[in-house]
């Protein structure tokens, strides 16, 4: 049975035996607890995150101190403040884990001289960015157009059983509804 990062990996490229050696090498397997940062906002970020187990969201507090969330991540995801990633700057977002979480981080330099090394990374990384550009823009467009309870529909969709492992006041957070809206929504 296929490791769990060259599965991911052969779900869009089909890398040599060999190329394979050379790309996991290149990760790092890190496991974090329930509630615990991989980046904090104005920190530096160093790495992107692909999940293996558990969930994770990325989020920013505003100044009244309200928290909105930005993504939910799970298995196969990828994770990180990808601006402060890749533009080399501090975040502004926070990447925290809602429950026991295990990832394979990349830093950016590896990215860079595992791209150079197996050049069929660069499609994947390609395929990977136009499928997160593609989720970003969809959601802003249901915040510009939909009903909280269209938006609630389509969160139990994308994120089939998050509903069991997610705090309520999270879902109404990411949503950008009440609790007490998502409690309506929810009965």
């Amino acid at each position: 049975m296929p490791h769990f990062l060259q599965k991911h990996i052969q779900d869009i490229i089909n890398p040599t035996d060999d190329e394979f050696e050379i790309i996991q090498s290149f990760f790092v397997k890190k496991k974090f607890r329930k509630r615990q940062f991989l980046i904090q906002e104005h920190q530096p970020v160093h790495e992107i995150f692909l999940i293996e187990k558990g969930i994770l969201k990325s989020s920013i507090i505003d100044r009244s101190g309200k928290e909105h969330i930005l993504q939910f991540a799970a298995s196969n995801w990828w994770i990180s403040d990808f601006a402060a990633f890749f533009k080399q700057e501090t975040s502004s977002l926070a990447v925290d884990c809602i429950e026991d979480s295990e990832v394979y981080a990349l830093s950016y330099e590896d990215l860079n001289i595992l791209c150079k090394k197996v050049p069929v990374m660069e499609h994947f990384f390609r395929v990977k960015s136009n499928f997160g550009y593609v989720a970003l823009q969809q959601r802003i467009l249901s915040l510009m157009s939909k009903s909280a309870k269209e938006r609630y529909e389509d969160f139990i969709k994308q994120y089939p059983g998050f509903t069991d492992h997610i705090p309520k006041q999270l879902i109404a957070s990411y949503l950008g509804v009440s609790r007490e809206t998502l409690s309506r929504l929810y009965s």
